[in-house]
């Protein structure tokens, strides 16, 4: 399993848009659906081998362009084929066109909010296809240098691979970053800072990125790490770095809790769970074991 998981909070679509993703990429598929009294709640799905997660979580929060997805095609017909597919009930926000970065680009949003850059791919680009890319804006414009600066400290296994500053003659702040590549865990992300042509989109929890922990040591050094120095602190799980990117810092545990064979022992765990900011395996799995949790006193009932 990849270490960290693209997780698009939808209002009550995730099916629907996992379906219709899986529809358009090569060697894609609906991987498992997590159901709650018979409705869809999360459903983990690959696109060419890459793992995703889509989360039915109401109207609470929108996916917004802060972050979309990158995507490389290998052929024109590729970049045209999935532009049109995407594009399908969603609107262009750069039209498919030729560019000085990309002979064959454009941005879109597709009918579910979630956003897409597509392009063409070229000789020196990497292998992933699909890229989480970030764009720091509102509050966070021109904080793209300073967050992977901290990302490269955060993550043990991290990398940059390349910083394009803009120019005097550039539409971003001369300096700030125009565009970034970087790894962790050996996967990419891209980070940019907005140029200020465009909205100002701001970080939320519509778009956040999952990391699959070993244990509860692993949880407990990415949360320290992650809320430092600005960060926040929010529920089950998530938190927003002090960028605003949310997060969520999850042990593999958890969803073996959650999948229990007795279904009893899966909802203690799961309402447990519900009232923790960082997860406690420990307590997850007490309250799993305990028969009278939820009906006694500080319990759900």
């Amino acid at each position: 399993m990849q270490k960290i998981t693209p997780f698009f909070w939808y209002d009550s679509q995730a099916e629907e848009a996992a379906n219709f993703y899986t529809s358009i990429f090569k060697n894609s598929r609906v991987d498992d659906v997590f159901r709650q009294g018979g409705k869809a709640l999360t459903v983990g799905f690959s696109l060419n081998g890459q793992q995703f997660t889509a989360l039915n979580g109401g109207p609470m929060f929108n996916i917004n362009p802060s972050i979309s997805m990158f995507v490389l095609c290998d052929t024109l017909e590729e970049t045209d084929r999935v532009w049109g597919q995407l594009l399908e009930g969603g609107m262009a926000m750069m039209p498919l066109d030729k560019y000085d970065w990309n002979p064959r680009y454009g941005w879109l949003q597709d009918k579910y909010g979630l956003t897409w850059q597509i392009g063409l791919r070229s000789a020196d680009d990497f292998a992933q296809q699909f890229t989480p890319c970030f764009l720091f804006s509102g509050q966070h414009r021109n904080q793209a240098g300073a967050a992977l600066k901290f990302y490269n400290e955060v993550f043990p296994d991290s990398k940059l691979n390349v910083v394009v500053p803009y120019g005097p003659e550039g539409t971003g702040d001369e300096g700030t970053v125009m565009y970034s590549n970087f790894n962790l865990f050996g996967q990419h992300f891209i980070a940019m800072d907005n140029p200020n042509i465009q909205p100002n989109y701001t970080f939320n929890e519509g778009v956040s990125m999952l990391v699959h922990c070993e244990g509860q040591a692993e949880v407990d050094y990415f949360w320290e790490k992650l809320t430092t120095n600005g960060g926040e602190e929010s529920q089950c799980g998530w938190l927003k770095d002090p960028f605003g990117v949310s997060w969520q810092i999850v042990p593999e545990e958890m969803f073996q809790l959650f999948t229990d064979p007795d279904p009893a022992r899966a909802q203690r765990a799961m309402g447990a769970m519900m009232q923790m900011r960082k997860i406690d395996l420990e307590k997850m799995r007490q309250a799993a074991d305990d028969e009278s949790y939820g009906s006694s006193p500080g319990g759900l009932g």
